[in-house]
């Protein structure tokens, strides 16, 4: 009885708060005060019909502000972030920043991979096969010429990447995903959850057209920051966009892009796992691919090269079945740079390694193919050629399980050996 009379004070109260802010102009702010007082149901299957019905108030506030929004984006504060240069596009005509804007970049992808997902493998028009739902609607569609995961229906919509362990996080984590903004949606938001053993109140931190936010209402911490100018509105919307987040001892940075859009000093709090939410419909889904989260993100490139010889990173990525490096392997490549120029009587071997989809023989020559653009993006920052060597391993000496996707992406790697 008194489970239920709280809980009917808390409707209460969330109702009282979402009538209170139909009247903001910030839908994103609505967004996280939403999701923030949904936090305790994300887990819970157990939710009555009442909770469903507040959660049908917060959808309508969306609706009612979609007109908003855009004039939001519009409005938003400059950034002293550097301009894009977007002339350069993927094969499916989306414009993509190309390479050169990324030389300030500093994201670097966590040691070990846990889980790779980029939607391939599953059939168009069912439901992806590593993921859960709690609510609402998502399916696997082809989205400007790739594998997408489609949210189309939920108020909240909730999708989940299913892990083996409750908690898989840990105290350093990154999180990377491509997201494709259709006008008139309300972005992607993550729901962080707590380890186990504690309860089930968690942080939400959000990516929309025009700023990153961060919210906790149990850390008492709230942070956003609007795009940068090249960036926000109508230059995000209908194109892909590469979304990294990086988690460090309760300290998060959050990269769009090339852009460095949001730090977050101290979270207060940390995190076992992580649930994909938001607002959706047919008319505004939120689709995302190429979802990876990875343990770790210090990786200390120096030491491991003094010490032991070599440094090993899944950070360095390519296209499909190609040699040509994706932009957001800069943060990795700049270290590199960095290292070598400060360090000049060292000298490096530069080994790709594939996992073992195709034939052997092809997977040989295109691990040749990776290391060779490799060493050519370094040299091109710079780096003298006679200091660099190259070699393709191809899928013979994997690290990983070659029979699992997370296995897999352990096994494309770069390794830059010490001479």
């Amino acid at each position: 009885m008194k489970r239920i009379l709280l809980f009917a004070c808390s409707l209460f109260f969330c109702l009282s708060v979402y009538t209170a802010q139909a009247q903001v102009n910030d839908p994103g702010q609505v967004a996280k005060d939403a999701a923030s007082n949904h936090a305790n149901s994300d887990m819970d299957n157990a939710a009555d019909q009442g909770m469903n019905k507040a959660e049908q108030g917060i959808g309508n506030l969306f609706k009612k502000k979609k007109k908003d929004k855009k004039s939001a984006s519009e409005s938003a504060e400059k950034s002293t972030a550097p301009a894009a240069d977007n002339n350069s596009r993927n094969p499916s005509g989306t414009q993509v920043p190309p390479i050169k804007t990324y030389q300030n970049y500093d994201f670097v992808a966590g040691d070990k991979i846990i889980f790779d997902d980029d939607f391939t493998a599953d059939q168009d028009g069912e439901f992806p096969a590593h993921w859960g739902l709690n609510k609402g609607q998502a399916v696997v569609n082809k989205q400007q010429g790739f594998s997408a995961f489609t949210l189309t229906d939920g108020n909240y919509v909730e999708v989940y990447p299913k892990m083996t362990e409750k908690s898989y996080l840990g105290n350093e984590f990154t999180l990377e995903y491509d997201v494709y903004f259709e006008t008139g949606g309300y972005g992607v938001y993550l729901s962080l959850h707590l380890p186990d053993g504690q309860n089930n109140q968690d942080g939400l931190l959000g990516v929309t057209n025009s700023e990153a936010n961060y919210y906790s209402d149990q850390a008492g911490v709230s942070l956003q920051a609007p795009f940068p100018d090249a960036l926000a509105g109508d230059k995000y919307e209908n194109k892909w966009h590469h979304v990294a987040i990086g988690y460090k001892n309760k300290q998060i940075k959050i990269y769009v892009d090339q852009y460095r859009v949001l730090v977050i000093p101290d979270c207060k709090m940390d995190f076992g796992s992580l649930t994909f939410v938001g607002v959706a419909s047919q008319e505004a889904p939120i689709i995302f691919k190429n979802v990876k989260i990875a343990q770790g993100g210090s990786q200390n490139m120096i030491g491991n090269i003094l010490t032991n010889g070599k440094f090993v990173t899944h950070g360095i990525t390519f296209d499909i079945d190609k040699s040509v490096i994706k932009p957001e392997s800069m943060g990795v490549l700049n270290q590199v740079a960095k290292f070598l120029k400060e360090n000049s009587a060292v000298n490096m071997e530069i080994d790709g390694h594939t996992d073992n989809s195709g034939a052997a023989a092809h997977n040989l020559t295109l691990s040749q193919q990776r290391a060779d653009a490799v060493k050519a993006q370094l040299v091109s920052m710079g780096i003298d050629a006679s200091r660099l060597s190259t070699k393709g391993f191809g899928d013979t000496k994997p690290i990983g399980d070659n029979g699992s996707p997370e296995g897999k992406a352990n096994n494309r790697r770069v390794e830059f050996v010490k001479k």
